[in-house]
């Protein structure tokens, strides 16, 4: 069983990145806190673990200081005592005993698997969130999996995130196992590991979903300048174009408005204006003001 817990911990560094160091020592600080709990030491009675890399093998050892008077036995050691041991110990020198119970490589054997089994589930939250924390502001692909007191539980893949009452549209239905695209909020980390908060209400969702639509904007040719968003009931986008010949209104709106349907129909039928962005901010205001391309 020993070779064996070697042997995974040596996998595990060598697949998952955990240290084998780092996990040997955890392993000796339960097993220490294991040992101290079965045999009713008190949590100051000084013991140490060693874990031998090489057969793996488990040894305890009870840690003694050596006084002139004995008043806590678990704790300290007489001169004459420690001198039986060796001769050459002194008056605060430090007596180690092996203490190693014949029963106790089952309880070591458990102990180190759930601090193996502990650290797997820490690193996986690690990669997970250094996977998401720089992802503040991009769209995902998430599937419903469930209500919890009026959020939506979303599967990311290999997590799960949240959307909130806040960030859900008005009217907008949400059953399981549908498929939708999510902007990401916010990302934190926390000892349950990392926290994914999403949108559907995002300016940023839109303006997503148009890149997606639209080759012009893909390509640089048409940009969005800006956009305003009252989701669930109408939005506005501005897109310019750097080349005169592409017009960014009709590109944005397409061939029988099917770029910006398709957009639509990924935001519960919301309303869109697409208006064209001009320098001059008077003849802009008006563009904005004036009957733009409607889609609903």
């Amino acid at each position: 069983m020993n070779l064996e817990l070697i042997g995974a911990l040596k996998d595990l560094e060598k697949e998952r990145g955990i240290s084998k160091d780092v996990l040997i020592e955890a392993i000796e600080t339960a097993i220490v806190s294991a040992y101290k709990r079965n045999f009713n030491l008190s949590s100051n009675a000084s013991v140490r673990v060693d874990l031998d890399e090489t057969t793996g093998a488990i040894n305890v050892y009870s840690r003694r200081k050596v006084v002139d008077d004995v008043t806590d036995p678990k704790q300290e050691i007489s001169l004459e005592e420690a001198k039986a041991i060796d001769p050459n110990y002194t008056i605060g020198d430090i007596v180690e005993e092996e203490v190693t119970p014949k029963d106790f490589g089952r309880i070591a054997a458990q102990t180190a698997k759930q601090v193996v089994i502990q650290r797997i589930r820490e690193a996986e939250r690690s990669i997970i969130f250094n996977e998401y924390a720089n992802r503040a502001g991009d769209v995902v692909n998430g599937i419903i999996q469930r209500i919890d007191h009026r959020n939506v539980i979303i599967d990311l893949g290999k997590v799960e995130a949240v959307l909130p009452v806040s960030e859900q549209i008005p009217g907008e239905r949400y059953e399981p196992n549908q498929r939708m695209k999510f902007y990401i909020n916010e990302v934190k980390q926390s000892s349950r590991g990392p926290q994914i908060f999403l949108s559907r209400t995002h300016p940023g969702l839109l303006k997503y979903l148009f890149e997606l639509e639209v080759p012009e904007i893909q390509s640089g040719v048409v940009e969005i300048k800006s956009v305003a968003r009252e989701a669930g009931s109408r939005s506005k986008i501005a897109v310019f174009s750097r080349d005169e010949n592409v017009d960014p209104v009709g590109a944005c709106v397409g061939s029988k408005g099917m770029r910006v349907q398709a957009v639509v129909s990924q935001l519960n039928g919301e309303k869109i204006d697409i208006v064209a962005w001009v320098p001059d901010e008077v003849q802009f205001i008006a563009n904005a003001l004036s009957p733009a391309a409607v889609i609903r």
